[in-house]
């Protein structure tokens, strides 16, 4: 019954393309969310000038993955981490914790 043909047509073949697939889909989507923090880094230093490290902490995904709040730190600085905005489709870089920008998207009402 296992290596009838009817079985393989039916059950194996099918389990194997929603395997492959559920691979193809899920594993693009980690690979391009691994390239979202050196995107981050690049854009946070071009913003700030700097060719120092620039570590980042506190991620959060907002606007339904369109934009991403949290902490980042230069390792050249002393001071402790400062907040920004990052719009994944522009890929601009907001550090202003005053603009409008920053508070409609990062702010305590549009988390709750």
């Amino acid at each position: 019954m296992l290596k009838s043909r009817p079985f393989i047509l039916l059950v194996v073949l099918p389990l194997a393309l929603i395997v492959v697939l559920g691979a193809a889909i899920f594993g693009s989507q980690a690979l391009s969310d691994s390239h979202v923090d050196s995107d981050i880094q690049r854009a946070l230093a071009q913003k700030l000038d700097t060719s120092s490290d620039i570590e980042l902490s506190q991620l959060q995904k907002v606007q339904y993955g369109y934009g991403i709040c949290g902490l980042y730190r230069t390792s050249s600085s002393e001071n402790g981490y400062a907040s920004f905005f990052y719009d994944t489709d522009s890929e601009n870089v907001e550090l202003d914790i005053n603009s409008r920008l920053y508070k409609s998207r990062c702010g305590l009402s549009s988390v709750c």
